[in-house]
Parts: C-alpha cells; structure tokens; sequence
C-alpha cells in the first residue's frame, strides 16, 4: 500500500490584507501545480476575523513528495513580510 500525504498550512494575516494575501498564494500555487504534475492546491479562509486578523489555510494532496513538501513548508516568498506570527505546517496521511 502506498501512502500518500496531504499538508495544511495555516497562518493568520491582517484582515485588510487578507484578499492580496490570498491572491498571492493562489497564483504561487498555479506555480508549483505546474511545476509538480498532480499536485492540487487551494486556500481557504476563516469566515471570521479575530483581532483584525484573519486565518488562512492552503491545502495541498494529490502527489506531495518530498521536493514539492520542501517548498510548501517553506511557502509563497511574496507572502512572508504579511503573515502575523508563525505559518503552521500540518501533514497528514491517507488511509486510502
């Protein structure tokens, strides 16, 4: 049985930058779908804000190797100077 991996990256940004933010992160992820065949990416967001910040998760399955799981875990460049505290990386297994 081969295991295939799904990450979840969360991390919060100022709710008045939030749409920019995500804007910048789906267009980063049309990237990496290029440039690692059947990987599928999509960001969501929290439907409320907390603080005047608003979470963001990206999500990615299909086929995470190690290569693409490097560069997830490291994220969109562009997005680095607008996340507030700490990007969380969460990896979980299939159990199909």
């Amino acid at each position: 049985m081969s295991t295939r991996r799904e990450l979840y990256v969360y991390y919060r940004v100022p709710e008045s930058h939030w749409r920019g933010a995500a804007d910048t992160v789906m267009a980063w992820q049309r990237e990496l779908c290029l440039r690692h065949p059947g990987l599928h990416a999509r960001v969501l967001r929290r439907p409320e804000a907390h603080d005047a910040v608003i979470t963001l998760m990206e999500t990615y399955a299909g086929t995470v190797d190690a290569a693409s799981e490097a560069e997830l875990a490291r994220g969109a460049p562009a997005l680095h100077d607008c996340v507030v505290g700490e990007r969380h990386v969460e990896r979980f297994d299939t159990l199909d």
